[in-house]
């Protein structure tokens, strides 16, 4: 059985083992070797993981069955000053997805939303991640189209989704 449970600082090398493991095979054939390890390094850092907890306010939790962390998430209420809960990341293990995980995670997102009284979840999606059929079965829609650079010259081709709450 699956059950869901907020993360704290002592779960980040969980969550970063999860990251490693799921980001090749998400993104693999999307991005580079080089973009991968630079953005792996800069987004999964202790350092990075600990400021989006503590001082920005995201949120993360773990999907485990019996001991094993099968994922993860991370969001935010209020993103960008507005009534909106908006989700950072959302990871499954390769060999566990298909199995409800992730509908688990976005459920205990979209609750924590509703809680807090956010209208609206949303969330970025890389263009070519197969996950967008995942997320529009779930009630997303396509929002925006926005392309975002970031350090080394890099570039980050996403949609950004949205679902009413």
């Amino acid at each position: 059985m699956i059950r869901i449970t907020p993360a704290t600082t002592n779960d980040f090398k969980t969550i970063q083992d999860i990251a490693y493991k799921t980001w090749p095979a998400t993104y693999g054939a999307i991005l580079s070797e080089e973009q991968l390890s630079y953005m792996l390094t800069n987004f999964y850092s202790e350092e990075t993981l600990k400021d989006n907890l503590v001082n920005k306010g995201h949120h993360f939790i773990l999907a485990l069955e019996d001991d094993n962390c099968l994922g993860f998430a991370s969001f935010e209420h209020n993103y960008q000053n507005k009534n909106k809960t908006h989700i950072h990341k959302i990871y499954i293990l390769p060999e566990t997805q298909g199995k409800g995980i992730g509908k688990k995670l976005l459920d205990a997102v979209e609750q924590s939303g509703l809680e807090i009284g956010s209208d609206i979840l949303s969330l970025n999606v890389n263009r070519y991640n197969t996950a967008l059929g995942f997320y529009k079965k779930n009630g997303f829609e396509i929002t925006q189209e926005i392309d975002i650079t970031f350090g080394e010259g890099y570039l980050m081709e996403d949609y950004i989704m949205e679902k009413k709450l």
